[in-house]
């Protein structure tokens, strides 16, 4: 027989919903599950309760990388001097939409 979990001994999932309306997923909240699936499952369960989601994304927070706050400065200076990042070099199809 197994013991119950508490919710701190499960990993962390952070959650993502795309909405009927929109094209790209949002950050929702956060979520302790076992596994991803449970994860999906909760998730719909708590942050599509009216059917506003289409797609959910859940994604384990110990897998997030993420930027250094310290670094903020150098790594989001205006890059003037890179102007080949910029999208006016680019020709995209006429059939391609939301870009």
């Amino acid at each position: 027989m197994s013991t119950p979990h508490h919710a701190g001994e499960f990993p962390l999932w952070e959650v993502f919903v795309r909405s009927k309306s929109g094209l790209d997923h949002k950050h929702c909240g956060s979520l302790h599950a076992s596994d991803a699936t449970l994860a999906i499952q909760m998730a719909r369960d708590v942050y599509t309760r009216r059917q506003e989601g289409t797609s959910i994304w859940v994604v384990r927070s110990d897998a997030i990388v993420a930027s250094d706050p310290d670094t903020r400065d150098a790594d989001f200076e205006p890059a003037a001097d890179k102007v080949y990042r910029h999208p006016t070099f680019y020709k995209l199809p006429a059939d391609l939409d939301h870009m």
